[in-house]
């Protein structure tokens, strides 16, 4: 089986047979249920930074990493976890990572209510990591909402409205280290 894989920048830069792009994407979404874009716009330095400051963070020793242990992020379900810090079908996974979500102070309503999944973020004290997350979140948002509507107009049989319910579902970004 191979993928498909659809280039997405007549999407994102608004030109060319957007139509064609949404076709290919429901024919994706048909035959396969998923698929790989190419073409998405989001920032290559971008990219690079994420990519660059995680490093930084992963190359530290493991104390350093647990100053933001995932135990710290309570009910937001944020932070780092260690190599066999979680579980898949009962055994423990050998790869750590950080979880990342929306960045919601503790007086925002979802917080204030203890709804899980929801809360401020756990970063380190290194330099441009914590923008350098928000940026790549908010990029990664940007680029969901357009293949959404363009999922959308792929799913809409032809001169029928299609409704696309939003509503704003917890956004968790999760980074494992490259190098175990």
């Amino acid at each position: 089986m191979q993928i498909p894989i659809v280039n997405i920048s007549a999407l994102v830069a608004g030109t060319g047979d957007r139509h064609v792009v949404a076709a290919e994407i429901g024919q994706a979404c048909r035959d396969y249920g998923f698929f790989y874009i190419t073409g998405h716009g989001v920032d290559e330095r971008l990219q690079q930074r994420l990519e660059e400051v995680s490093r930084q963070f992963f190359a530290q020793d493991l104390e350093a990493k647990l100053e933001i242990s995932m135990s710290r992020g309570g009910r937001a379900w944020r932070g780092y976890f260690p190599v066999g810090g979680e579980l898949t079908s009962g055994k423990p996974d050998l790869k750590e990572g950080i979880y990342f979500g929306a960045e919601l102070t503790d007086e925002h309503p979802l917080v204030r209510t203890g709804t899980p999944l929801h809360g401020p973020n756990l970063f380190p004290p290194i330099p441009q990591f914590r923008e350098t997350v928000l940026d790549y979140m908010a990029a990664m948002t940007r680029l969901g909402h357009s293949l959404m509507n363009r999922i959308k107009t792929a799913a809409a049989p032809p001169g029928e409205p299609f409704e696309l319910q939003r509503r704003r579902a917890p956004f968790i970004l999760r980074y494992n280290s490259a190098t175990t």
